[in-house]
């Protein structure tokens, strides 16, 4: 008789969990459309936190790395996916990787990731990363594999942002691997200034107002022509004389 209602209690235990484990499952999936709905990043986080926890779901996972990166929190996206290289992420993860990678300031570890996508969908902005990327490391002869991939594949309403003024602004994609062009051929060639020029100058074509550009085209200007060092200003000694008694 005691095992019989021993088991019955335990019986009902799990049913009360299991209850328990629906009825929180059903509580945040309703807060989670909730958060979405009013925009609240740290309310869409912590339901699909506790959503995770109550039923683990690669695909939430990957979603939620991803609101943590789109966020500015990377690493806490990366603590929520890892940083592996894995062929079995999925698209989504494979981003996130890269990016937050890139972000933290290591750029072998994005690279890794930004080929992934490549290999799986081409396109000249994911070339353009992997270009930007392998000239941060010092690979200017793999750098150039994309930029020309860049270059042919680029299509004119293709633009590309630039944050390095208080102002963001955007050039046409093709301006923007035409500047990195620039920047490859003198790194290969440091005596080959008209060269790099060459390239500025097309970038420039392409957009007069595209800011790094400019920029580069004048460092190269002055690497080729340096600016005439200024004569030292004449130092003029008075001695003083004794008067004579």
């Amino acid at each position: 008789m005691k095992k019989i209602l021993v088991a019955l209690l335990i019986g009902f235990c799990f049913a009360g969990t299991a209850q328990t484990k629906s009825e929180l499952q059903k509580h945040y999936e309703a807060f989670y459309k909730q958060m979405r709905l009013q925009g609240d990043v740290e309310g869409i986080i912590n339901a699909l936190t506790h959503l995770n926890v109550l039923n683990p779901s690669q695909q939430r996972n990957d979603t939620l790395a991803y609101i943590y990166a789109n966020d500015n929190k990377h690493m806490q996206a990366l603590n929520t996916i890892g940083i592996e290289k894995n062929d079995a992420d999925s698209d989504l993860a494979v981003q996130v990787k890269a990016i937050s990678l890139k972000a933290l300031n290591q750029p072998k570890r994005a690279i890794e990731q930004f080929e992934v996508l490549f290999k799986r969908n081409p396109n000249p902005f994911l070339a353009y990363e992997l270009a930007d990327l392998k000239i941060q490391i010092g690979d200017p002869n793999g750098a150039m594999g994309n930029i020309e991939y860049g270059i042919a594949n680029a299509k004119d309403e293709m633009k590309y942002a630039f944050y390095e003024r208080q102002q963001p602004y955007e050039v046409p994609l093709k301006a923007a691997f035409l500047h990195l062009k620039g920047l490859v051929t003198f790194n290969l060639n440091r005596e080959d200034v008209d060269g790099a020029l060459v390239f500025m100058n097309e970038a420039l074509q392409l957009d007069p107002n595209f800011n790094l550009a400019s920029l580069s085209k004048q460092a190269l200007e002055n690497k080729k022509n340096p600016p005439a060092a200024e004569p030292a200003p004449e130092v003029s000694e008075k001695k003083g004389k004794k008067n004579k008694q």
